[in-house]
């Protein structure tokens, strides 16, 4: 007989989120800019076995990609540039409550500094630094090639 706690107990567990993946058209600009933002660039291969276009469904495919890791280790930033088949659509103009992947946050220790140094590889703020009570500041830029990230300063760190 089985039991609620044993049936809780054999549940398939979520590990950790692996990746969040971007596509872009420059591989170089796109690692250069996320290497501002702190990231390392930890490999970067072309991918074109068969068995790539059976994971992504687009059947004959090849893809320059980087792995991008934040300085905790914890998360990574796959960037992807695809070189065939050709790319279908860009969402890199949608606004920021389009429906869909948006945006991926990075938190940062000076929000002011880091949007200063972002700006000279062409980022551009949507809004405004805000603060948000005692707890955060915050902003969306545009960064290279349009895509949308959110930088989030803490301000009472403990």
């Amino acid at each position: 007989m089985c039991t609620y706690a044993g049936n809780i107990m054999e549940r398939n567990k979520l590990l950790r989120m692996d990746n969040v993946g971007i596509v872009v058209e420059s591989l170089d600009d796109a690692i250069a800019f996320f290497t501002e933002i702190g990231l390392k660039l930890e490999g970067r291969a072309t991918v074109e076995d068969e068995w790539a276009g059976r994971v992504t469904g687009l059947g004959s495919q090849r893809t320059e990609i980087a792995m991008m890791v934040t300085p905790d280790g914890h998360s990574r930033l796959e960037i992807s540039r695809f070189l065939a088949p050709p790319v279908q659509s860009d969402h890199r103009t949608a606004p920021v409550n389009a429906l869909g992947y948006l945006r991926v946050m990075f938190t940062v220790e000076d929000i002011d500094e880091m949007v200063s140094r972002l700006s000279k590889h062409g980022a551009q703020l949507v809004g405004e630094v805000v603060q948000y009570e005692d707890s955060f500041k915050l902003c969306y830029i545009r960064g290279t090639e349009g895509l949308l990230v959110g930088l989030a300063e803490e301000l009472n760190k403990k």
